[in-house]
């Protein structure tokens, strides 16, 4: 699901800054003050429970927008954002934004689309979780990934590790990694040195 075009987000104001693997992009309960839009790397959504185990919300990538919601309701964030790999993330201060969809019309329904989309792609994926089997999670997960990237229908690598794909489907790592040993002898995917296609 695409964002708002990069380069307009620069024109309007935002800033590129880079973000090393691992580094916190904004932390669960902080107020937002910017809108963020990814270059190039992947930044995990995710919520901490109070034993430490962490639950992916969300998993986005090059020119995909994230923390939307928060930002235009300006209440603080319900989750944390960290960049699961370097990367490079373009930040339009809070009330540029909100300026920009009232002096921009078509940026207001660029911007509904974006939020449908997120909402849909949330009631498909909390379905897909809910009371199925762990094939059946992990399947829609890679399905949300292809559909993510613009694949129409090839394998595309998935690349994500096994934590996670457990983070984000509410599995086990180890039930995981069974699940996709066996969906590899059924053909639904295919392994290389450890690498994921589906």
């Amino acid at each position: 699901m695409a964002c708002i075009d990069n380069q307009l987000l620069l024109e309007l104001g935002g800033v590129e800054k880079f973000y090393e693997r691992g580094e916190y992009v904004f932390d669960e309960g902080a107020e937002p003050r910017f809108f963020f839009s990814i270059i190039s790397g992947h930044v995990r959504v995710f919520n901490t429970n109070q034993d430490g185990k962490e639950f992916t919300q969300g998993l986005f990538s090059d020119e995909q927008c994230f923390g939307e919601a928060p930002l235009v309701l300006g209440k603080r964030y319900p989750s944390s954002a960290a960049a699961l790999r370097d990367s490079r993330i373009i930040r339009l201060p809070r009330e540029k934004f909100l300026n920009s969809l009232n002096d921009y019309p078509s940026l207001q329904r660029i911007f509904i689309e974006i939020l449908a989309n997120r909402i849909y792609s949330k009631a498909v994926t909390t379905r897909e979780i809910v009371n199925n089997p762990p094939e059946v999670r992990i399947i829609g997960f890679f399905n949300h990934h292809k559909q993510s990237v613009g694949s129409k229908g090839e394998r595309v690598h998935i690349p994500f590790t096994r934590q996670e794909i457990a983070d984000f489907t509410g599995l086990r790592v180890e039930t995981v990694i069974r699940a996709i040993k066996k969906m590899e002898k059924q053909g639904q995917v295919m392994l290389d040195n450890r690498r994921i296609f589906y």
